[in-house]
């Protein structure tokens, strides 16, 4: 059976309907950053849309049973690939750590199985990063900054790669925020219009107080997307000259 296959197979098995997975795998990278890395969030008000991710809920046991399936089968590649590239992003969705970590294993096989599969080891970086985040775990985190330098090894010029990477600097415990300005930029050189590496150099740069550095990139940011939902938060702190901890 061919990864295509696989694949469609485990949007049958893991949600009975094939719509629920396809919002799911959807979800882009900035997307789910924006979902858990906002510093504060306002409570939507009654019959506000929902976000992607809060409108189906997976059967706990279907879950397990795809798991199972998946550890019956730890040589079949495209099935681990498949799986656990679904439950990580499901599992960010719903901030489950327990079902984040299971998709970690996954991916970990599946990346010992290929291990220059470059959309495995985005994945698993990605797992252990969003892992490292629920938990706050510096420890975990770096697993991801390891995971994602073999992914910038293999794909020099992937900014979104590299706005996650430079994101595991500024999280860090304590943060390494002048590491954090670095591959920040790096990743602007290569898209100078990568939104999440503008917003969170913008948030660097607050944090070093340099609010000169930080209004000129938060306005860099309004210009390419005057509608992105950090804004309103990082003009507050340039207006009042003070960080918001990242909650």
């Amino acid at each position: 059976m061919n990864s295509k296959a696989i694949t469609v197979a485990i949007i049958v098995g893991l949600l009975g309907l094939v719509i629920g997975f396809v919002t799911a795998n959807s979800i882009n990278r900035s997307e789910m950053n924006s979902l858990k890395m906002q510093a504060q969030t306002a409570a939507p008000a009654n019959g506000a849309p929902q976000k992607p991710g809060e409108s189906f809920t997976l059967d706990p046991e279907e879950l397990k049973a795809k798991i199972a399936q998946a550890d019956a089968a730890p040589d079949d590649f495209d099935f681990q690939k498949s799986l656990g590239g679904a439950l990580y992003r499901y599992a960010t969705m719903k901030k489950d750590t327990q079902l984040l970590d299971e998709a970690a294993r996954i991916l970990e096989r599946a990346n010992k199985l290929k291990p220059k599969d470059y959309a495995v080891i985005v994945d698993l970086g990605n797992a252990y990063f969003d892992s490292g985040f629920f938990k706050k775990d510096p420890a975990v985190m770096k697993m991801a900054r390891t995971t994602y330098e073999k992914a910038i090894a293999e794909k020099p010029d992937d900014a979104d790669v590299h706005a996650d990477y430079a994101l595991t600097f500024f999280l860090d415990d304590p943060p390494d925020l002048a590491r954090a300005v670095v591959e920040f930029q790096k990743a602007l050189k290569t898209n100078p219009k990568q939104e999440r590496a503008l917003q969170y150099l913008a948030q660097t740069y607050i944090r070093q107080g340099d609010f000169d550095k930080a209004k000129k990139t938060a306005d860099e940011l309004r210009g390419i997307n005057a509608n992105n939902e950090a804004l309103p938060l990082l003009d507050s702190q340039i207006e009042k000259k003070t960080a918001q901890p990242i909650q």
